[in-house]
């Protein structure tokens, strides 16, 4: 988050001599005496005029000021499963500044109904680390998205972005954490509403009522539940809100189909929309061997100060895999876990001490020391690392081809060249000889280096500085047959300087170079020199017997980097319907599905799988 780095504090179980779970830092229960499911259905679904609301909306968007224990949004996602006449979609956002781990929350829900329990199996299933930042989940066979926010609610809601019809007003109680019922807190709620929008809660304390007042909304004092004599409920007042228009299902073409257009395709195909691919290479005639022949890493970063690209490296990895687990074959990423190896005793030493200073969780990353690490990757490892267990190794090819193919998505073979809006709204684009290609109410350019070029044809891209920062890089991998017969290793991913994938359908992968001002992007011995250079100045001879054993094949490829290697991933301001998803460096992997998301998000009006100000760090500026 901006500002000064804060580590989690997870939440520690504790229960008071009723058997109530309350917490030790605030002094409080979780739930009041009627009981959290039935304070769920009548304060909060009750209050905000629930299910009523929802029926025959496209959408619905929920935003919870404390997820607790999660019996509020189990309540809320039980009343919807059963509601025949629900939104098609439901979206939820949640504050947590302290989450339980998943142990505790299955403490908390033994007992659950036979209606309630494979909602929080599900629930369970997808629980994640307990790290800063947001964390949205896919239920429901898609229809339902969660995302939970961990962190300080002073910092995290002025980061969310949403439109929001329904407020779960939910903290402690004022007396014991009044930052979770401040005018400032309020004034982001109005932020983010919805013209219309409502809210609940079982506080009726008077400042809080004033305060949500003079924060825009209608007030009103209703009988409370369990004893409680009073409950507020409001809606904000005419005039104030969100007003987006109507979703509806858009026409979208995306030019270029690497990592970054196939990623994008898929994402925007699961919310409903016609997708249309253009590219000059036709991916049905890559032979089969070859598409699958491959191999990369996603592997997210990590930095002291827990900075962007690490916070972005770390949702692209979670993004990742809740679009990509699903897939079949080998178009499935392996999560074989990633070694991030240290390449001097200093450097291990800095390891630790990042690694004490961000208090991330042993379940997300930890520390190996020597002997550690050798048995984890099967090799030697001098100086330990850090164990990144949720890495991935993923086969290029082959996920671009089932991206490409996803339900929804249309595969075109053709080189875009020009574009010109139209005067009532959306794209045509036409091929280098003037022939129209098509018309889309959305175009995306995903085209990496060639973005500028034809970002110029239709907008004087002076006033982006990233643009002229664009560098060129070409990389190279070496490709190593692996015999039959010869070990298996490295057993994860290793990297230091260059890096090593465990062997895949007989072939192992080494890599890589990063070449700026050549005007070919070509595989050569060079290149292969340069990798075993770089591998051999942390890895002892012979580690990996394949390595060097015998003349590698390889692939070579175009990059597109920024100064700050951060990806470009936005809307073009000036030029409504266009999009930029380019410069990517060497995390396509990494950005792929996130930027697809966060399209969609912003397309859709759901809530952002980023915060806003990663967001203003990929802008188009």
């Amino acid at each position: 988050m901006s500002g000064p780095y804060e580590p989690l504090t997870p939440a520690v179980w504790q229960e008071n001599a009723q058997g109530v779970p309350c917490s030790t830092l605030f002094d409080d229960v979780y739930h009041g005496a009627a009981g959290p499911l039935a304070q769920a259905q009548q304060v909060f679904l009750r209050g905000n005029d629930l299910p009523a609301r929802w029926r025959g909306q496209d959408a619905f968007t929920i935003c919870e000021t404390g997820f607790g224990l999660g019996q509020n949004f189990l309540a809320a996602w039980q009343a919807w499963r059963d509601d025949p006449q629900r939104s098609a979609r439901l979206h939820y956002l949640s504050f947590e500044a302290h989450p339980f781990s998943l142990p505790d929350l299955r403490r908390a829900w033994v007992g659950l109904s036979a209606g309630l329990q494979p909602l929080a199996d599900e629930l369970a299933a997808q629980w994640p680390p307990l790290l800063p930042g947001l964390h949205q989940l896919t239920l429901q066979s898609g229809g339902l998205s969660l995302t939970l926010v961990f962190g300080d609610i002073r910092r995290t809601a002025r980061q969310v972005q949403a439109c929001v019809d329904a407020f779960f007003l939910d903290g402690f109680a004022p007396r014991v954490n009044p930052a979770m019922w401040s005018p400032a807190l309020f004034g982001q709620l109005r932020r983010l509403a919805r013209a219309g929008a409502t809210a609940a809660t079982w506080c009726a304390a008077g400042q809080v009522r004033r305060d949500l007042r003079d924060a825009g909304f209608l007030v009103n004092k209703v009988p409370g539940v369990a004893g409680k004599r009073d409950m507020t409920i409001a809606v904000l007042r005419p005039g104030l809100g969100q007003t987006p228009g109507p979703r509806r299902r858009q026409s979208v073409a995306v030019v270029g189909a690497g990592l970054a257009g196939a990623g994008l395709a898929q994402s925007l195909a699961l919310r409903g929309h016609q997708v249309q691919v253009w590219d000059p290479l036709d991916i049905g005639r890559v032979p089969a061997a070859m598409r699958s022949r491959g191999a990369a890493a996603l592997v997210p970063a990590l930095s002291p100060d827990d900075d962007t690209r690490s916070r972005l490296s770390r949702v692209g990895l979670q993004r990742a895999w809740a679009r990509w687990a699903g897939l079949a074959g080998n178009a499935r990423p392996d999560p074989c876990g990633a070694l991030v190896c240290a390449q001097s005793p200093q450097q291990a030493l800095s390891q630790q001490q990042a690694l004490a200073r961000l208090g991330f969780p042993a379940d997300w990353v930890r520390w190996l020391d020597a002997a550690q690490a050798s048995r984890q990757a099967g090799i030697p490892i001098a100086y330990g690392g850090l164990w990144f267990a949720q890495a991935l190794r993923v086969c290029p090819g082959e996920l671009q081809a089932a991206l490409l193919t996803s339900p929804g998505v249309q595969y075109r073979t053709g080189t875009v060249t020009e574009l010109l809006p139209l005067s009532s709204g959306g794209w045509q684009f036409k091929s280098a000889d003037g022939r129209l290609l098509g018309e889309a109410d959305q175009v995306v350019l995903a085209t990496a280096r060639q973005t500028p070029a034809l970002l110029a044809r239709v907008a004087e891209i002076s006033a982006w500085p990233v643009l002229s920062g664009l560098t060129p890089l070409v990389g190279q991998v070496s490709l190593y047959p692996v015999p039959a017969d010869m070990p298996a290793v490295p057993r994860c991913v290793v990297s230091g300087q260059g890096y090593c994938l465990p062997p895949r359908q007989g072939w192992a992968v080494a890599g890589s170079t990063y070449r700026p001002h050549v005007s070919v992007a070509e595989v050569d011995e060079a290149g292969h020199r340069d990798i075993l250079r770089r591998i051999g100045g942390w890895l002892p001879d012979a580690a990996l017997p394949w390595l060097g054993a015998a003349a590698p094949e390889g692939w070579a490829g175009w990059r597109a980097a920024t100064r700050d290697h951060l990806p470009i991933i936005d809307a073009v301001a000036q030029h409504p319907g266009l999009w930029l998803a380019c410069a990517y460096g060497s995390r396509g992997l990494s950005w792929s599905a996130l930027a697809g998301d966060l399209m969609a998000a912003r397309l859709d009006d759901e809530p952002w799988p980023i915060e806003r100000e990663l967001q203003h760090r990929i802008r188009l500026r």
